[in-house]
């Protein structure tokens, strides 16, 4: 199938390695232009070089911390100037500090606003004049099974996720006549980092073995297993892709059955 991403121009953020390296794979795989970030600008330009090698598509990579202000202007202002103009924004960010409501102070929640729902926020407000520039564009926010179940142990993201799930249906709304679409994408276990080390600390604290944390973990699963990254990415790149043309204000599970709300 034809995503008709060729020529396209995407900025993903996050994206040295995990859920966002797989989908900014998946958009230059697909013919887009990329450019990509990571809090660590050498990591952000080595991995724009593996995928810029792996598909042949031009891909930049950026330095950014996608909670502040003013790192959020500059970079999208970059990555525009860079590959000509915008036609996507994919917001993804690190996940928010982890714990439970007594371990949390006014520090996290302050921290996990501005890095989980300010990002986005911000991303947005800078890459309108860039897709209204280009004739419409498609935003696509990188949310968390969250958005439908909670998840123990996260509640910053449990209560900022579902924020980013109503940001996305309301701004399909208001965008729909100028030619932009949004959605979400809500991934549930996937094989990353972040994962490993949730199911490490988790271990810790219940004096368990990170692989009986997993196997637990992959018990509630009903396809039985993790995600691997590129099964998101794909997901990802069609849902910006003009193969969605008809699909905004909509927040797709990729899930394996996980959640288990209609």
């Amino acid at each position: 199938m034809d995503l008709e991403l060729t020529g396209k121009r995407a900025l993903v953020n996050a994206a040295a390695a995990g859920i966002g390296y797989a989908t900014a794979f998946a958009l230059a795989r697909e013919g887009a232009s990329v450019a990509i970030s990571d809090l660590h600008a050498h990591h952000a330009q080595d991995a724009a070089a593996r995928i810029a090698a792996e598909t042949g598509a031009s891909v930049h990579g950026f330095g950014a911390d996608v909670s502040a202000k003013a790192d959020v202007e500059r970079l999208v202002a970059e990555a525009a100037q860079a590959l000509g103009g915008l036609d996507v924004l994919v917001n993804n960010a690190g996940g928010p500090p982890s714990g439970d409501f007594d371990a949390l102070d006014d520090s996290h929640w302050e921290r996990g606003f501005d890095l989980t729902l300010m990002s986005a926020v911000r991303g947005i407000r800078h890459a309108l004049p860039h897709f209204e520039a280009a004739g419409g564009g498609a935003v696509l926010t990188i949310l968390s099974s969250s958005v439908k179940q909670p998840i123990p142990n996260l509640l910053i993201s449990n209560v900022y996720r579902p924020g980013l799930a109503a940001l996305t249906k309301s701004l399909a709304i208001e965008f729909a006549a100028r030619g932009i679409r949004v959605n979400g994408l809500a991934p549930g276990r996937v094989d990353t980092g972040r994962v490993r080390q949730l199911n490490e600390a988790l271990a810790a604290r219940q004096g368990k073995t990170p692989e009986e944390v997993l196997q637990a973990s992959l018990a509630t699963i009903p396809i039985g297993r993790l995600a691997e990254p590129d099964e998101v990415g794909r997901v990802a790149a069609f849902l910006c892709s003009p193969a969605a043309s008809y699909v905004t204000g909509h927040v797709m599970l990729v899930d394996g059955a996980y959640v288990k709300a209609l």
